[in-house]
C-alpha cells in the first residue's frame, strides 16, 4: 500500500496541482473518494486559481485537516484551527512563506509569467518537494502513518 506522499507523488505525476495532489493523498482515509478531492482541491493550485497566494500545497493540507478532524459544526473549529495552525507553523518554518510566488520566485498570476516559471523547472524541482513537505507535516500533525 502507497504512503500518503507517495500518493501524492503519484497525483502531481499526472499533472495534478499541488492542493490536488495533497488532498486527494488523505481524502479516502478520512470518507471523501479522490475524484470528488481532485474536484473540490482544484481551483486551489498556483497559490489559488494561479494567483501566487497561499501555497496550493498548504491549500491541500489544510483541506484535508478539516476533512480529518472538523466534526461539520462550529463547536469542532476550534481543534481545527488549532491543528491547521500548527501545520502552518511547521510549513513556514520549514519554507520561510506560505505563499507560491514566493515558494517558486516567480509570478504565475498572467501566462507569461507562468511559462517562465515552466521554463525555469520550477514545477518539476521545487513543487514536488513542497508537496512532499505538507503531506509530512499534515501526518506528523494528525499523528497518522
Amino acid at each position: 500500500m502507497a504512503t500518503p506522499s507517495e500518493k501524492a507523488a503519484t497525483v502531481f505525476s499526472q499533472r495534478f496541482n499541488c492542493s490536488q495532489s495533497v488532498f486527494s493523498a488523505f481524502a479516502p482515509q478520512f470518507g471523501l473518494d479522490a475524484k470528488t478531492a481532485l474536484k473540490l482541491a482544484a481551483p486551489f493550485g498556483g497559490g489559488v486559481a494561479r494567483r501566487g497566494e497561499i501555497c496550493g500545497a498548504v491549500s491541500g493540507a489544510l483541506l484535508a485537516i478539516g476533512l480529518a478532524r472538523s466534526a461539520g459544526d462550529p463547536a469542532s473549529n476550534v481543534e481545527t484551527y488549532r491543528l491547521s495552525q500548527e501545520f502552518l507553523r511547521r510549513f513556514e518554518e520549514a519554507h520561510a512563506t506560505l505563499h507560491c510566488r514566493n515558494l517558486i520566485n516567480f509570478d504565475i498570476s498572467n501566462p507569461s509569467g507562468y511559462q517562465k516559471a515552466a521554463d525555469a523547472g520550477v514545477f518539476v524541482t521545487i513543487c514536488p518537494g513542497l508537496v512532499r513537505d505538507a503531506v509530512e507535516i499534515v501526518q506528523a500533525v494528525l499523528e497518522i502513518a
